[in-house]
């Protein structure tokens, strides 16, 4: 049985999924063995919503907190992230390959170097037409709806 879901590889993307998130792994790609106060200076958000993104990273194992004394660290780990890039590169493959088949099919192709035929010239509107599609359809020359039950006047 061929299996679809990988939950590693889901709480992976949902977790790089967010902006902050992603900024606070590039911070400890950076330097790692950050402390929770070091990587949420530079966001304008609380550090409880910053312990949040925290949870959900740890939850992912993108990063692990180490607690000494009162201070909490964060490190990166990889190997989620090498699972992601993995999943990645054989898409990355099949899309080569497809580029790769159209760009061989293109440079095969003789293609004309002068049109075959010229392309005629658009007629003139008058100037008493309308000036464009939407004034033509607009509610000024539209008759008004009769309220119901009632007959429309002719």
């Amino acid at each position: 049985m061929v299996k679809y879901r990988d939950e590693t590889l889901d709480r992976t993307f949902a977790a790089l999924s967010d902006p902050t998130r992603r900024a606070l792994l590039a911070r400890l790609g950076e330097r790692d063995g950050l402390s929770v106060s070091e990587l949420a200076a530079p966001f304008p958000v609380s550090l409880p919503a910053i312990m949040k993104h925290l949870d959900v990273l740890t939850d992912a194992g993108l990063i692990v907190r180490e607690k000494t004394g009162r201070t909490v660290s964060c490190r990166l780990t990889a190997q989620p992230m090498e699972q992601a890039m993995n999943w990645l590169n054989r898409y990355a493959q099949f899309w080569s390959e497809k580029f790769d088949r159209l760009a061989a099919f293109v440079e095969d192709k003789t293609w004309p170097t002068q049109p075959s035929a010229p392309i005629p010239a658009q007629p003139n509107v008058q100037a008493s037409g309308p000036a464009s599609r939407s004034r033509a359809g607009s509610a000024h020359g539209r008759r008004k709806s009769t309220p119901p039950g009632r007959k429309p006047r002719s």
